[in-house]
């Protein structure tokens, strides 16, 4: 089987390796397509090297079939398409105790504290995947996890129809967290710098806006007066922070969504002025997922344009590069060798 190992800082590599049998209660897939995704660029980087060891097969966001059935396994068939829900809690912390093991003071997450995706054939803990519609293109299936982190912002949002919601940062997931919202009856207005993602925006029907040329916040309480019900800050820099907040109307939300790998400054004067809400967006639970693979199938998310890019694993420095260069969208890797 092939793999794509990260060797460190901007170095992977691709190796070939023995493939195991699935142990008890596991189930061996075939990888077909692997995404990429802030969390691995951040990895890529050298960011998360305390919890990412060398020679790290690493990934999460993936679609597959299943290939074989470890001892105990009942109720899959090989050949059936799936994805993965990447996140092993322990059961046993406060977190899990309390309903929020999404968030397990001692989570795995595969594809960082174990290995993940990007391999031909990963062996996973049957409780951790979920069947994908037998219709549902493998490539579509590949953007169940980031819609489902979409889906969880969305709800942590409490985004509800006629709402007005501010998205700042355009990227994949920024796009799908515009999608889900406008699903659910808000008015959307994106803020993205790059006209590229921009575009992409629009083209799915997402008003667009450049915060380079355009004050913001006027903009916004230009609309109706108030400013917004809810805004999610999707962008990781300090001006999207400031942004976020100014847009917000009395008693609005703040979703954070981004990785912020440094502390931000916040203007704590218009949270009391205002009454503001700030809430911490970080996983997803299994009724995301859930939620997020009939999305897909239904077509409310329109997974086949937010693909910019396909490549082999072999390419797999070319891809991280166009990444987190910009002007695209989704990055995908395609492990199905007899079907390219």
């Amino acid at each position: 089987m092939k793999a794509v190992v990260y060797r460190g800082a901007r170095r992977l590599g691709i190796e070939e390796r023995e493939p195991a049998a699935p142990g008890p209660g596991e189930l061996g897939i075939s990888v077909a397509y692997t995404g990429i995704c802030g969390t691995d660029l951040h990895i890529y980087h050298g960011d998360m090297d305390s919890r990412v060891g060398a020679a790290a097969i690493i990934g999460h966001e993936m679609s597959g079939r299943v290939a074989a059935l470890g001892e105990g396994v009942t109720g899959w068939a090989v050949g059936q398409p799936v994805t993965v829900l990447p996140t092993r809690w322990c059961g046993r912390c406060a977190a899990c105790r309390r309903g929020n093991s999404h968030i397990c003071h001692a989570m795995n997450f595969l594809g960082i504290d174990s290995p993940g995706a990007m391999q031909s054939g990963w062996n996973v803990p049957a409780e951790l995947v979920l069947p994908l519609p037998e219709e549902l293109p493998l490539d579509q299936g590949a953007l169940v996890e980031p819609v489902a982190v979409a889906v969880h912002d969305v709800r942590r949002g409490e985004v509800a129809s006629g709402d007005h919601v501010v998205v700042v940062g355009g990227g994949p997931i920024g796009v799908l967290i515009g999608t889900v919202a406008k699903g659910r009856g808000a008015r959307v207005l994106l803020v993205e710098p790059d006209p590229t993602r921009r575009a992409v925006a629009g083209d799915i029907g997402i008003e667009a806006v450049d915060p380079t040329a355009v004050d913001v916040a006027a903009l916004v309480a230009e609309t109706d007066g108030a400013g917004a019900d809810v805004a999610f800050e999707v962008s990781g820099a300090a001006a999207g922070v400031a942004t976020a907040v100014e847009v917000l109307a009395v008693r609005g939300r703040l979703v954070m969504v981004a990785i912020h790998p440094r502390p931000r400054e916040v203007d704590l004067h218009r949270f009391f002025w205002r009454e503001l809400e700030l809430r911490g967006a970080r996983l997803y639970q299994r009724d995301d997922m859930a939620e997020a693979i009939r999305l897909i199938a239904s077509g409310a998310i329109p997974a086949r344009q937010l693909i910019s890019r396909v490549e082999p694993p072999e390419a797999a420095t070319a891809a991280f590069t166009a990444l987190e260069g910009g002007g695209v969208m989704k990055v995908l890797l395609d492990w199905r060798e007899d079907d390219r």
